[in-house]
């Protein structure tokens, strides 16, 4: 099974406050991830003022490699409001993107960017920002919509956020997490053990991560093989539909380097 990161961002920002919305250079991650076995990865914009402009800088990127990135555009839920269908119809159909990047840092998620994935079928990767209870509200009134919820609910480390939403991932087809950034490694193993292997991604949150060594507490999990697989690569590559020849080898050129 191909190795996919199913969170990597990519491109400039324009806030200048920090890495998030500054600059999301590849370079090194690209060595990282090809060292690491990973053959594709998920490319989401930096924080960005205008999403319409990054999502387009983020086409190129992906364009210029088609094989390798798979796009997801970000909106945000108060100022794009009114035209967040439009947007991601264009990221959609212009740019070929397959997913939708909200973050609870710009505004709280909204119905109209729910409906839009719903009319799309497209999954929405939410980092709520440790607001678990919003997605007992998601999975209620969207079951037919696909939500990846990044670090396990919470960057910060917040503990009860994750594990809360451990509960919500068990109960809720529709809800998956990813791996990226969580420090608290029992709770990957609960998230496991209580939801199983189709709920969990593989991710970095490259490139300010490390590739490496985020897949290396996926290892550490010690899962049956074809459970392994499926966290690795497998699930990301059935929540969208790609098939086995969108797979691409990893760059063993891009390997050199630190």
């Amino acid at each position: 099974m191909v190795r996919i990161d199913c969170h990597c961002h990519a491109g400039q920002g324009d806030g200048l406050t920090g890495p998030w919305d500054t600059d999301a250079p590849l370079d090194a991650y690209l060595r990282r991830a090809a060292r690491a076995g990973i053959a594709r990865s998920v490319l989401l914009p930096a924080f960005h003022s205008d999403y319409a402009q990054a999502n387009l800088a983020l086409s190129r990127i992906v364009a210029a490699r088609p094989g390798r990135f798979i796009g997801f555009a970000m909106v945000h839920a108060q100022r794009d409001r009114g035209r967040v269908l439009p947007m991601l119809t264009t990221a959609v159909e212009r740019y070929g993107f397959a997913g939708i990047k909200v973050h609870r840092h710009d505004a709280a998620i909204s119905r109209e960017i729910c409906d839009a994935a719903r009319r799309l079928r497209l999954p929405v990767l939410y980092d709520l920002a440790g607001e678990t209870w919003v997605v007992e509200l998601l999975a209620g009134q969207y079951p037919d919509v696909v939500f990846i919820i990044p670090h396990l609910g919470s960057f910060a480390d917040d503990w009860r956020a994750q594990l809360a939403l451990i509960d919500h991932l068990e109960r809720h087809p529709n809800i998956h997490a990813d791996t990226s950034g969580v420090r608290r490694f029992d709770l990957l193993v609960q998230a496991v053990r209580r939801a199983g292997a189709r709920k969990i991604l593989f991710g970095s949150d490259g490139p300010w991560l490390h590739p490496g060594l985020e897949l290396e507490k996926i290892r550490l999990l010690q899962l049956p093989p074809e459970d392994e697989a499926q966290v690795l690569g497998g699930n990301l590559a059935r929540l969208l539909g790609l098939s086995g020849a969108a797979a691409a080898a990893p760059d063993a050129a891009a390997a050199r380097g630190p």
